[in-house]
């Protein structure tokens, strides 16, 4: 076989190799970016649910230490001390705090409901409050306005009926909060599945259960 020939089977088969290596470089990048939006997509998602469990926390504590307010009767209302909008606002309070990235309008609805031993809702015993920013309650003090931005739906359990004596009840303080894909991935989801507008959200419920502090 003669030296060209040689020559031209030789850069034939370097043609076809970096041929190869194109084709397999065009199927593997598109992977990796996938697995890398993957990723931190978690990452920010995590950190919302990292918040609202912190929030979920502050509330339960609240109403936990606030028990009934030291109220007997529902005779000057369900809720006579705002125990509950106390408890609104310290859940709000972590929502919106410096580093959060929660969007507040994505929380749909704060619960608070008495709960079984397991942790579960009792029965229908719930308030729900559902985010209607500015509507709420009035909790600035010294003449200056703060109104929460969730206001009461329905009540359930009404705070004057909470039990702090012997064999206290418990308190649980739920958020609800749809996370949004805030990468390219939502883009992409958004692209595969166009019927669906809800296939680049994901449902997000953090719960914290407390007993009511019992009375001296």
């Amino acid at each position: 076989m003669s030296l060209v020939r040689r020559s031209q089977l030789r850069l034939s088969d370097r043609e076809r190799e970096r041929g190869q290596g194109l084709v397999e470089f065009t199927l593997i990048v598109p992977l990796f970016l996938m697995f890398l939006l993957i990723a931190l997509e978690f990452g920010l998602a995590f950190n919302h649910k990292l918040t609202i469990g912190l929030a979920s926390r502050e509330g339960a504590r609240v109403a936990s230490a606030l028990a009934n307010g030291g109220a007997i009767n529902c005779a000057s209302g369900n809720d006579p001390l705002s125990i509950d909008a106390q408890t609104v606002a310290a859940v709000q309070s972590i929502l919106k705090s410096p580093g959060s990235d929660v969007v507040m309008a994505n929380v749909s609805q704060i619960r608070i409901y008495k709960a079984t031993s397991t942790g579960d809702q009792s029965g229908s015993s719930v308030d729900v409050w559902s985010y209607a920013p500015g509507a709420g309650p009035n909790m600035g003090t010294s003449g200056s306005p703060d109104y929460l931005d969730f206001s009461q739906t329905s009540v359930g359990w009404p705070v004057c009926s909470r039990n702090n004596a012997s064999n206290p009840d418990s308190v649980g303080v739920q958020v609800v909060y749809t996370y949004h894909l805030q990468t390219a991935l939502g883009g992409i989801v958004k692209f595969m599945f166009p019927s669906n507008q809800q296939s680049a959200t994901i449902a997000m419920t953090d719960q914290t259960v407390m007993s009511l502090n019992p009375t001296k």
